[in-house]
């Protein structure tokens, strides 16, 4: 099946043809007729299968389609994510999807100053994406109005009751119209969950897909201890040593890719970042100049990188251990394609380990510890047992943030996680 066979707009099909997707995921050939047809939806689906393509073309399709305009009164789609990351996330795939369109989006979270989302709330967008805290404040300031929402989607659901967020997401329910087409995305559904689905979903399909999970054997993998201060040392000191082929490297922010960027730069090796701040054209030059060579590393955030394909990339790193374990199996999943061997290699700093431990649970199975780099932090204990519960930042790893280690001699060592 092809993204053309689901009845979407050629606007649509142009974004996603521009940024290489071409195959809906099991999720999305479920979802998105389901919810063109006007149902409610309660999915279980984890991250990386697609969940975000899944409902947001169809509202937008939705959205395109509809000759109803009462004037400007509020979003008429509001999507509710648990965390600043995934609501960030959310959106720029959102602003990929619109990108032919004249639909406008916005998203809004905590632990930031509300004056710039403020400003773009006046801006009108059809679409807002929004953390429950920060949306009850904007709320409770009058700042927007939910009353012309027709289309609702709770995304995660599972890790906002998790959070303790269900009862703000019922108070804001309450302030939108009875009237509409609700979506719930869970990984799980614990019986509280199936609760809030029964009392706001109508009649609604239900949706189920697998989760993504295991990682090919012709990758090689290995984890390299490292404290945050010493990163980019090290993706030096290992890019340096690939005399053939290119390498992806994956950061998990867009202000992280540029500066991987700059400081590779610095050590003399060229490369290029992407991610949702470049323009289409730069994306797509970027990837060129990596397909041919001209540039040695492309630096991509999780956003970016969708839809790229790469012919016998030998090398991927993990800059930054991904805080969704299925992000890892999709990320690595760029090399060892069509049966070509490849390897993925992944820095973890003391304060990532738990994104390990998650990484290693999903998969099931332990990867290898490489010790025999400059760039090894002083106490590798934590990284040799799977702790009974989360790590916290380790001292170690807080007296070592901000100041380089000195290189030390090669060992032999080799350890499992």
């Amino acid at each position: 099946m092809q993204f053309t066979s689901l009845n979407l707009s050629g606007p649509l099909l142009e974004a996603l043809e521009s940024a290489g997707y071409h195959t809906p995921t099991p999720i999305q050939q479920q979802a998105i007729p389901t919810i063109l047809q006007h149902h409610d939806v309660l999915a279980c689906a984890q991250t990386g299968t697609g969940k975000t393509a899944a409902f947001s073309l169809p509202i937008i399709e939705q959205l395109l389609t509809s000759k109803t305009d009462t004037g400007f009164q509020g979003p008429k789609a509001l999507v509710l994510a648990p965390t600043r990351e995934l609501a960030i996330q959310i959106d720029e795939n959102i602003a990929v999807y619109v990108s032919r369109t004249r639909i406008k989006h916005a998203v809004i979270f905590g632990g930031v100053s509300a004056v710039s989302q403020i400003a773009m709330l006046r801006k009108r967008p059809d679409i807002l994406v929004a953390t429950p805290g920060r949306l009850l404040d904007l709320l409770n300031q009058k700042v927007l109005s939910l009353q012309q929402v027709r289309f609702l989607v709770l995304d995660e659901a599972d890790r906002m009751l998790d959070m303790g967020f269900i009862k703000d997401i019922r108070t804001i329910i309450g302030k939108i119209p009875e009237k509409r087409q609700t979506m719930l995305f869970s990984a799980t559904m614990p019986s509280e969950i199936e609760n809030l689905a029964n009392a706001i979903l109508n009649n609604p399909q239900r949706i189920a897909v697998a989760p993504v999970s295991s990682t090919v054997d012709t990758i090689q993998q290995a984890i390299y201890p490292v404290v945050k201060a010493n990163k980019v040392e090290l993706l030096s000191h290992l890019v340096h040593g690939e005399k053939d082929g290119n390498v992806l490297v994956f950061s998990r922010t867009k202000h992280g890719a540029d500066k991987i960027v700059r400081k590779l730069a610095k050590a003399n090796i060229s490369a290029a970042a992407i991610h949702g701040n470049k323009s289409q054209q730069a994306r797509q030059k970027a990837l060129k100049s990596f397909k041919d060579g001209t540039i040695k590393v492309l630096v991509a955030t999780d956003i970016a990188a969708r839809g790229i394909d790469i012919d016998r990339l030998q090398l991927v790193i993990n800059f930054d251990l991904p805080n969704e374990p299925e992000t890892y199996v999709h990320r690595i999943g760029r090399t060892g394609r069509a049966g070509e061997s490849g390897r993925a290699w992944s820095f973890c700093d003391p304060e990532e380990l738990e994104y390990l431990w998650q990484i290693t649970k999903l998969i099931k199975q332990r990867l290898p510890l490489v010790e025999d780099h400059p760039f090894i932090p002083d106490n590798l204990v934590d990284y040799r047992h799977e702790p009974a519960r989360p790590v916290p930042p380790s001292s170690a790893a807080k007296s070592n943030r901000n100041k380089k280690k000195r290189r030390r001699p090669h060992s032999n060592h080799r350890a499992a996680v």
